[in-house]
Order: structure tokens, then sequence, then C-alpha cells
């Protein structure tokens, strides 16, 4: 049921906001200050609208059992294509220009015409699992899983879910039961340029693919011949095993670069966008020179999705300028839609 203070998506058109009024059949949405009428069986709920919170702590409860699904109160909507299961878990910071000292809440998005019956656990390394969150989530809804502060970061080495799929009072597709684990690199919760945008969310996020078109990305299974490398690897090294680099030594690592204005100058005041893009561009020809003679090496320049205008000014000075270069979108799964690649040849 859709109540006033849900942020909805449309069914079967693009946009979106949040629910102002409702009257009768219809919503009223607002999106960017304007309210726009919507039938109510065109919307989907993204996040539901929050209770009053003013005799509560914002922090999460500790772990409890699962508790007994209610009978839906209404016929769930389907949407096209909802029957591959697309699950995400994703980490937004609450002040994404302050992450010295914000905090973050994590969110499971379970984007699919399926009830997940699910588990959200973190561990520390060294330790055992730790349930955060369990129950069941809804058809295309999103649910809060975990508020974390600076100081529960350290301690999320690891985190991992596992799921049931079902649908209720109709016949469906059995999915298989499934448990996903990621490896976290704690380090990026400081670091603006790791926060992409992501499609359910509206702040860029650190977002981990649980499944995408039901294909579990990160399943728990323990390969044998790796671990006894890694067994062999520690004895042989005579210390503590450290936690693996990002990339293999044998290849120059990868150089990235923040173009965002921000991450350039201090201040924009008095700079038109001319101006910025100028100091853009000489940060981009700075970092080309001091790495054109290093054959092989990878430099990833972050510069957003934007209207694109700097992403053609840096394929303009390419093609001018460094024509024995490689050039690439970056990874999405990294970087998003924001980022382009150069491989020095």
């Amino acid at each position: 049921m859709i109540q006033i203070g849900d942020i909805v998506r449309y069914l079967n058109a693009v946009g979106g906001g949040r629910v102002t009024r409702i009257d009768g059949n219809m919503a009223y949405v607002d999106e960017d200050g304007f309210e726009t009428p919507v039938l109510i069986k065109e919307c989907v709920v993204v996040t539901p609208a929050q209770p009053s919170k003013s005799a509560e702590s914002k922090y999460v409860a500790p772990p409890t059992a699962p508790r007994q699904a209610e009978a839906p109160k209404e016929q769930i909507v389907e949407t096209d294509g909802g029957d591959r299961l697309n699950v995400v878990l994703g980490y937004e910071a609450e002040e994404i220009k302050h992450l010295n000292t914000t905090e973050y809440d994590a969110y499971l998005v379970n984007d699919s015409n399926y009830y997940l019956y699910f588990s959200y656990m973190t561990r520390a390394d060294g330790h055992d699992w730790l349930t955060r969150y369990a129950d069941i989530v809804e058809p295309n809804m999103q649910v809060h899983v975990q508020h974390l502060t600076r100081e529960d970061i350290p301690s999320m080495d690891r985190v991992a879910v596992q799921y049931i799929a079902f649908k209720r009072d109709k016949e469906f597709k059995l999915k298989a039961p499934v448990a996903v684990e990621y490896a976290v690199d704690t380090t990026k919760f400081f670091k603006l340029h790791c926060f992409r945008e992501n499609v359910y969310f509206d702040t860029p996020v650190i977002a981990f693919d649980i499944v995408k078109n039901d294909i579990p990305q990160r399943p728990m299974v323990v390969d044998s011949s790796r671990l006894e490398d890694a067994m062999k690897s520690k004895r042989l090294a005579g210390r503590p095993e450290r936690r693996p680099v990002e990339k293999h030594d044998k290849t120059p690592s990868v150089i990235e670069v923040d173009l965002h204005i921000d991450e350039l100058i201090d201040s924009k005041a008095g700079l038109s966008n001319t101006d910025m893009l100028n100091v853009q561009l000489r940060e981009f020809n700075r970092v080309m020179a001091e790495n054109v003679k290093r054959k092989g090496q990878k430099i990833v320049f972050i510069h957003g999705k934007g209207e694109g205008v700097l992403r053609n000014a840096l394929l303009k000075e390419l093609r001018l300028k460094y024509k024995q270069c490689d050039v690439q979108d970056a990874s999405f799964r990294e970087y998003g839609f924001g980022a382009t690649q150069v491989t020095i040849r």
C-alpha cells in the first residue's frame, strides 16, 4: 500500500520521487519541487516512509530471530523482467562530503517479483560471522539493514547475504538458495571516488551486487587449491599473512586520478565553466606527461557522468596528443559510468 512519504519510481515511465499526498487512486509525486499526479497502480515503492523516530535511537537494534511473515494486505504488482532476481547491498554515507566524520547506512535492495527471506552478516578478521539483520523483504522494495559509525567500519572485513526466494499465493519458478560473500576494503569508506552512482540510490554509494539476473556474484565456496597456495605462501614468507593488494605485482599498479573540480581546487568562486574545464585538462595533461614513457601503465581518469563535456574533452586530447595510447571505458563494476581508462603503449 503506497503511503505519503514513500519514495517511488514509475512502473512504465522514467522518473519518480516522494509521495506528498494521495487522492483516491491518484498519488501526487514531488519531482524536484514539481507535484506530478500518477495512478497509484503505476507506482513502485523504492523506499517506504520512515516512521517517526522522536523517541527512538537511529541505531539498529541487536540482531533478533526472523519474525513470522504476515499475510500481504494487497496484491503485489509484478514488473516486467522481475522474475529474474537482482539484489544489491549498498552503503550510503550520511554526509558524502565529510567522510572523515560521517556515519553510514546499509540497505538491501530487492529488485524482483519475489519475496526474499534473508539474513545480512558481517565478520571481522579472525572472528566468526555476526548476524546484523534478518527478515523478509517484499518484492521491489529496499530495506535498511544496518547503521554504522566510523568505529564500526574496521570490523567489517567481510560481509555476506544469504536468502531464499519465494512468492505468495501463486505459482512460481523455484530459485536455488543463495549465499554470497564479499571481502571489504574498508579504506574505501573514506575515499570520495569510491562512492559510485547507482540506479537504486539517490546519492553515490559503495555497492555490492549480490545477484544479477539470477546469477550469484560471489558465492560462498572455498577453493581448496587456492587455500593450499595461500598456506604455502604464508609458510615461505615466515611472517603473518597480509591483505593482498588489488593489482598483480607483475603489472604496474593502476593510477587513479579524480578530475572532479572539488578534488583539484579549494574554491570555485569566480571561476567560469571554461576556467574549471581548463584546470581539469591541465591536471590530465600533467599526469599523462609524467607517465607517457611507462609502457603498460594503466591510468583511470574519474570524470563523472554529468553531461559528458569533460569526457569528450579528454578524448579529444588523447586523439591529438597521445595517439599511441589505448582508450576504453573503465570497469563499470569499479567506477560506474564516470571513468575512462588509458593504457600507455
